[in-house]
This record gives C-alpha cells, sequence and structure tokens, in this order.
C-alpha cells in the first residue's frame, strides 16, 4: 500500500481528481454515461504514445517524431490494406516492426551521432510528415478493412479492448521500469550518464533501445488510430506529441532525466484528455485548447524544476525543517 501511495502518484492522481471536478461541475454532459465512453477511448491513443515518451524522458532525452510518425505509419499500414493486399493479421505485426525501426534509427542518430534529441526527433517530426504527404498524393485512404475497428471499438467481457490493451502495456512497463535490468540502466542513465558509464552501463545502448521503444508504441497507438477511423491520413497525429510529453510531465516525469513513474504517465495522460474533453464540451475553439495545452505543459515543468524550492517552502508552512536542513542540523548537533 505504501508504493501505491508513493509520493510520486499522490500529486498526478491530485490533479485528475481536481480537473476531473472542474469539469463536471462546468458541464452536465461530462458524466453522460456516451461521453465517459468515448472519453476511455480516446484516452487510450494518447496514454499508449505516451509510455515510449516517457521512457525516453526517464532517460533525459525528448521525443518529437511520435505525431509524424503516426501519420506516415497509419498511411503505410493504408497502403499494405487497401492497394497492396497484405492481411491485417500480417500487415499489424508489420506496423509495429515499422515503428521500432524508425525509433531506432532516431535512437542511432542520437545516441551514436551524439546530436540532441531535441533536434534528431525534430528533423524526423518535419520530414515524416513529408514523407507521409508523398504516399496516395497526400490524400487520406478510407475503408482499409471490415476487420480493423472491432480492434478498437471491440469489447471483451463487456469492457471495451482499449482497456486490456492500456493494462498490458503499462503493467509490462511498469514491471519494466521497476523490476528489471533494462529499466534500473534507462534511470541511471538519465540521472547520471557519467556515473553510469563507470558503473559499466553502455549509454548509448539504451539510449537508442528508449527510442526503439518509443517507436514501437508510437506503432501501436497508429494501429488503434486507423481502427478507430478505419482510414489512413498524413494529417493525423497533430500535436499528439505534445500531448504525450505533457502526460508525462503531468505524471511527474523529470525533463532533467532519472526521475518519474511510469503509472502516472498514465494518471497525466488522462488529466490531458479530460482538459480537453471539458473544453470541447463547452465549445471552446481548437486555438484555446491548444493555448491551454501549451499552459499545462509549462506549469508542469515549471513544477518539476522548483521542486526543491516547493519542498522547502510546504516545509517552512507547516513548521518542518526540509530534508537537507535536517540532514544538516542532525550532523552538527
Amino acid at each position: 500500500m505504501k508504493r501505491i501511495f508513493d509520493a510520486q502518484l499522490i500529486g498526478p492522481f491530485a490533479a485528475l481528481v481536481i480537473v476531473s471536478l472542474v469539469v463536471a461541475l462546468t458541464t452536465e454532459r461530462f458524466l453522460n454515461p456516451g461521453n465517459l465512453s468515448n472519453l476511455s477511448l480516446q484516452v487510450s491513443i494518447v496514454a499508449l504514445i505516451a509510455i515510449g515518451s516517457t521512457i525516453v524522458i526517464f532517460a533525459a532525452g525528448i521525443d518529437l517524431s511520435s505525431g509524424s510518425m503516426v501519420a506516415l505509419l497509419t498511411m503505410i499500414f493504408a497502403l499494405m490494406l487497401k492497394f497492396v493486399g497484405v492481411p491485417l493479421v500480417l500487415a499489424v505485426p508489420l506496423i509495429l516492426v515499422a515503428g521500432a525501426l524508425l525509433g531506432l534509427l532516431i535512437g542511432v542518430i542520437t545516441a551514436y551521432g551524439r546530436i540532441p534529441s531535441f533536434i534528431t526527433t525534430l528533423a524526423a517530426l518535419i520530414a515524416f510528415r513529408g514523407l507521409a504527404l508523398t504516399f496516395n498524393n497526400g490524400s487520406p485512404i478510407f475503408s482499409l478493412d471490415p476487420a480493423l475497428e472491432p480492434l478498437f471499438y471491440g469489447k471483451f467481457v463487456g469492457i471495451p479492448l482499449p482497456f486490456f490493451y492500456l493494462v498490458f502495456f503499462y503493467g509490462l512497463a511498469a514491471f519494466t521500469m521497476n523490476f528489471s535490468k533494462l529499466g534500473r540502466e534507462i534511470y541511471a542513465v538519465g540521472g547520471n550518464p557519467a556515473a553510469a558509464v563507470l558503473t559499466g552501463i553502455n549509454v548509448r545502448k539504451v539510449q537508442a533501445i528508449t527510442f526503439v521503444i518509443a517507436g514501437f508504441m508510437t506503432a501501436v497507438g497508429a494501429v488503434l488510430m486507423s481502427a478507430r477511423l478505419n482510414s489512413g491520413s498524413p494529417n493525423y497525429g497533430q500535436t499528439l506529441e505534445l500531448q504525450a510529453i505533457a502526460a508525462a510531465v503531468v505524471g511527474g516525469a523529470s525533463l532533467a532525466g532519472g526521475r518519474g513513474n511510469i503509472l502516472a504517465t498514465l494518471m497525466g495522460a488522462m488529466t490531458i484528455v479530460i482538459v480537453q474533453n471539458g473544453l470541447n464540451l463547452n465549445a471552446a475553439p481548437s486555438s484555446v485548447q491548444n493555448i491551454v495545452l501549451g499552459l499545462i505543459i509549462l506549469l508542469a515543468v515549471g513544477i518539476d524544476m522548483w521542486r526543491t524550492e516547493i519542498s522547502a517552502l510546504v516545509a517552512r508552512v507547516s513548521g518542518r525543517k526540509p530534508d537537507a536542513e535536517a540532514a544538516a542540523g542532525k550532523k552538527a548537533g
């Protein structure tokens, strides 16, 4: 129980509850069963892609390419199903492999080319979107396969399938980050790369692996987006990379690397989607939604950067000494 209510989860959970209450009080339609069902489906794509974005952030990187990669992968997926005639059971794993390979390309350039991830993924964001526009003369491809929609809208024992996708991938990611050698290496690389090298960790390899994971999870999101809309389009995924990053930082992941909880990212994703849903229900224009998303990212990053000062302020207000001061006082005594 202590691990469940770890401090890394309390903050994101509190933010989720507060945002939900505010939206519920501002519009009666929020608690409508139809809206809640749509909300649960909407959060799945963002939350799954956010797994990869968060793991990259844990290793002190950033991934700006996921939105454009979704557009590219949905177009390749649509071409395979609609024009090439690849069976769905083969097309899905091929797209997942393609996403992992695109992530590997970014990871190799970033880690072994020693180019900052911000630059490589920004270049990929532009290049992938441009490449997606070269397929089918830049036009969307519709009506891919009748068997595709059930992947997103299907149910098992009355529960939508995306719920099971979230449980599986977040469970796997949480286990990997908390109980595997790779997870410890990712945290070590993000926390202190120089110290990680001294302990024998292959820092460049670990950095590359995080982008492979991000590419794979982006491919999962691309398949679900194609299944949701039964189409592929070069316009899909716009601002999706920002939502994924926002989910990570709202969930408490430090952009400096080495700190965060993957389960908190799920709460962050739910918070972001609920905010957008509330704005939609209140007929807010897309421009306002983008402004709010930007402010959420800024606030979350600010809280992360000012974590020490905030902790010290809370300690002074509550009459307790901050940890550092308490430790110094104990040593002096």
